[in-house]
């Protein structure tokens, strides 16, 4: 791995605490980081270089995978410095780049720059054209870019951004981060599939019923509220974590893909996946909202009633929606997805649902079940035989591996990121792509065409969104 420079933007935020520092702090001891590494902070609050280094240290304390070694704390803590920023005045981007410069010279590292936005979105169109014009961003070495999500708030918003980006960087230098891609489990399916004969066998138009992709929470909005109630789960949730999901399962691993291989497959699925047609609103799609209702035996508020939600909002917290991919391999097989706050259970899992071919009594459809949050695990759901009673049982034949010892998804990514490896990103493509899809269903919810269901907390959904399943068959898994 090339000695780089790492700038932060939003060094002091909670997200650069909670994921990135522990990540990088995992990187590090695991020997995966440049031999050379200047990372640098950016943040409005006037700090020096050790209280940086304070905050960075509390955070692995709080929030690192592995205990903090004190044989290597101080070295690693060493590569931080602090830097005083203003991202709208124009002056903190030339001292910026005297700053990174001076440091590069003085640890003989060469100018590759990997540029971390962890900022308000209202931000990244002022930064990344004051990177450019400062030159900041024009180095001889190489040049990324990572930008958080929301990637715009619609189609045309997305598309504005993007064009202010591609001024400065090519697409080949920008990675649109999102962490549901790091999971250990996305990352995996492919490798799941492809060398395991048995799975492969499985993983056959002619034997899968339906797909299902569940991404529930239990919380509810907390402090997010006054983003999250102009945003509602289709923006927080389906059009990147949940749409990069169905891409991700629904790519054909017939061997294994190089990261542009995999870009173009999953460019094609979105190719695929057939708008909803305005008649079918209001039964293929299904919107949700919670109620009071109760969470481990503590009474939990209404949506309406959390701090810093519009009276009388009419935000979906909950979405479902059923999907149909129209290519040679998927043609038929209806994808069924759906994600929500206040739910009765956190669980992020992938379940094909086989054919059955006999309608015996006991005997239920075979399934295989991907967990990838919170605890990843492979199960399969087969039909036996209890002896005692002469009647078919379900059972799972599970198997799981140990969390504790698995990278986290921002390790993944930012490693990912040093090394020039963008198979685990989005791009343009795709992010164009989802938001058409949704944009349709965006303009509907915004003009009441389609129904909101209310549900209780700690349920599994409004009843809708079973009956979405039901009319074709299925129940959810």
């Amino acid at each position: 791995m090339e000695d780089m420079t790492f700038v932060l933007f939003g060094a002091t935020g909670d997200l650069a605490k909670r994921k990135i520092y522990p990540a990088l702090y995992n990187l590090y001891v695991e020997g995966k980081m440049p031999e050379s590494i200047s990372v640098i902070g950016l943040g409005r609050t006037e700090l020096t270089n050790e209280d940086l280094q304070a905050q960075v240290e509390e955070a692995l304390n709080e929030f690192s995978r592995r205990d903090v070694q004190s044989e290597n704390i101080q070295e690693f803590l060493s590569k931080f410095r602090y830097f005083i920023f203003d991202a709208m005045k124009e002056e903190s981007y030339d001292r910026l780049r005297k700053y990174i410069e001076d440091r590069e010279s003085e640890l003989g590292i060469p100018d590759n720059r990997l540029f971390y936005l962890s900022v308000a979105p209202r931000l990244v169109e002022m930064i990344t054209t004051q990177l450019d014009k400062s030159g900041v961003s024009r180095t001889n070495g190489w040049r990324r870019l990572i930008v958080e999500k929301p990637f715009g708030s619609d189609l045309e918003s997305a598309r504005e951004l993007n064009a202010c980006l591609k001024q400065v960087f090519d697409e080949e230098e920008i990675y649109r981060i999102d962490h549901y891609l790091g999971k250990p489990m996305v990352q995996n399916l492919e490798s799941l599939i492809r060398p395991n004969p048995i799975l492969k066998a499985l993983w056959d138009h002619d034997q899968i019923a339906n797909v299902q992709i569940t991404a529930s929470e239990t919380v509810g909005v907390g402090s997010r509220a006054s983003y999250y109630d102009k945003a509602g789960a289709i923006k927080d949730m389906v059009q990147n974590h949940l749409l990069q999901l169905v891409m991700m399962t629904a790519v054909h691993h017939e061997k294994k893909l190089s990261p542009k291989q995999t870009e173009e497959k999953k460019r094609e699925i979105m190719e695929s996946l057939q708008p909803v047609e305005p008649e079918n609103l209001s039964t293929h799609v299904i919107r949700g909202q919670y109620e009071e209702g109760e969470l481990s035996g503590e009474a939990v508020p209404a949506y309406r009633d959390e701090s810093g939600v519009t009276e009388g909002s009419n935000n979906d917290t909950f979405f479902a929606a059923k999907l149909c991919i129209d290519n040679e391999y998927w043609r038929g097989i209806p994808f069924y997805i759906r994600t929500g706050k206040r739910m009765n259970e956190k669980s992020t899992r992938i379940v094909i649902e086989f054919k059955k071919d006999t309608d015996d009594a006991g005997i239920v459809s075979n399934l295989l079940v991907i967990q990838v949050n919170p605890d990843e695990s492979i199960s399969l759901r087969v039909n036996m035989k209890d002896n005692s009673t002469d009647q078919f049982e379900p059972q799972y034949i599970s198997f799981s591996d140990n969390s504790s010892t698995q990278p986290e998804a921002y390790e993944r990514l930012l490693y990912d990121g040093m090394v020039g490896n963008s198979t685990y990103f989005a791009h343009w493509h795709e992010v164009e792509l989802s938001w058409e899809w949704v944009q349709p269903i965006l303009d509907a919810f915004e003009q009441d065409e389609v129904p909101l269901h209310f549900y209780p907390a700690g349920s599994k959904g409004p009843s809708a969104s079973h009956e979405l399943l039901e009319k074709d068959g299925f129940e959810w898994n």
